[in-house]
């Protein structure tokens, strides 16, 4: 475990809300938890709190480790801890697994209380909207009346665009970062091909395979495969693997040969190894139905008009899964409505996946953004 720079050791904490939640859809979760995890410290009057969405595969572990035997930390550890962007002695950072997760918030590996069962394929889908719904509800819980801000990524960017819609009184800030107002109709049609890589998979039986003892791995591994394929950029990863084989002839088989296979098949099978299949599912559908202007007749303009909050929105150039258009989208309709908003557009050879990497400007800015919004809770 490395420790310089980092939060440290820190420990999840899963919380029980009894209180119904109807869902989007109609459906009603009569009871749920929440993996949360917390870093720094809530001041008195509870306004330096921020509120940390993750995108489709992550979790609540966003800095720190588990254990001292942990190898890798949390999934935006360069950006969350002490001194770091996000810096945990200043702000009270939030971050928590959302229902229909696999990381130990009520998702389908749980047990539906109507059948004493794994919910399985039962579990109802769930949607943005119903997402920050229930992160209300968890804000509620700590007192925080409203967060200094709501950031995310990706799928975790939409969240926080839907924060700023839904709950326009409750966040100060929203970050919005490798994003979309809606997702384009190619993504709609990865996020199918995934989907259909896993429902017909021998082992999805319906999507009650826990309860028969199955994993549909070879469906989600190849879900995961070509998912991955479309977070990276061509750029980088041809610098990085190019067209190097493992062996140096041919093999005239369908093994193995070129290393982005290698590369590919390790992302697949570490992924199938800690990722609930139901789960991708509910994600990306998820990922689909989201569009705030579809309830204001599709009108973008009209559907961030209530917006309070001021808004930092950042692309990154060789990001073709939410290529920087659809960023330009988001800010043309803030600053229509006349909105506070800031755009920053970044250089960058990682892909979609830049908004996790190490990168000089994309930190120096989120850090000059979050020292405006700490100097604001001083005044």
């Amino acid at each position: 475990m490395k420790e310089i720079d980092s939060i440290g050791i820190v420990s999840p904490q899963k919380w029980s809300f009894s209180s119904p939640l109807t869902l989007q859809n109609g459906c009603v979760l009569p009871q749920f938890e929440l993996m949360v995890e917390t870093y720094g410290t809530l001041n008195a009057d509870k306004t330096n709190a921020v509120l940390i969405c993750h995108a489709l595969s992550g979790n609540h572990h966003i800095a720190g480790y588990h254990s001292s035997n942990d190898k890798h930390p949390g999934w935006w550890d360069n950006m969350v801890g002490p001194g770091k962007p996000v810096d945990t002695n200043r702000f009270f950072v939030v971050g928590l697994n959302n229902l229909g997760g696999c990381h130990g918030s009520t998702g389908p590996l749980s047990i539906n209380p109507a059948t004493g069962k794994a919910y399985g394929a039962d579990f109802p889908m769930v949607t943005v909207k119903d997402w920050v719904k229930s992160q209300a509800m968890l804000a509620d819980r700590f007192g925080i009346q409203q967060w200094a801000a709501v950031m995310g990524g990706s799928l975790g960017g939409m969240q926080a665009l839907q924060w700023a819609i839904d709950q326009p009184q409750r966040l100060r800030h929203a970050l919005i970062i490798a994003s979309a107002p809606r997702l384009s109709t190619q993504n709609i049609a990865f996020n199918d091909v995934a989907r259909q890589a896993i429902l017909t998979d021998p082992d999805y039986c319906q999507g009650h395979y826990a309860q028969q003892q199955r994993i549909p791995r070879r469906g989600l591994r190849i879900a995961r495969m070509m998912g991955h394929i479309t977070y990276l950029a061509e750029d980088g990863l041809g610098k990085k693997f190019g067209r190097q084989m493992r062996q140096q002839n041919f093999q005239y088989d369908y093994n193995v040969e070129f290393e982005v296979e290698s590369y590919l098949h390790y992302q697949g099978d570490k992924f199938a190894d800690v990722f609930d299949a139901n789960s991708y599912l509910l994600m990306t559908k998820a990922l689909d139905y989201f569009d705030p202007a579809r309830d204001y007749a599709g009108d973008l303009i009209t559907a961030v008009s209530a917006i309070q909050a001021k808004i930092l929105i950042a692309s990154f150039s060789s990001d073709w899964r939410f290529s920087p258009r659809r960023s330009q989208e988001l800010l043309d309709a803030l600053v229509a409505a006349n909105k506070p908003v800031q755009y920053i557009a970044l250089q960058s050879a990682h892909g979609h996946d830049a908004f996790l990497m190490e990168d000089p400007d994309y930190q120096a800015a989120i850090r000059i953004y979050f020292n405006n919004i700490a100097t604001e809770l001083t005044q």
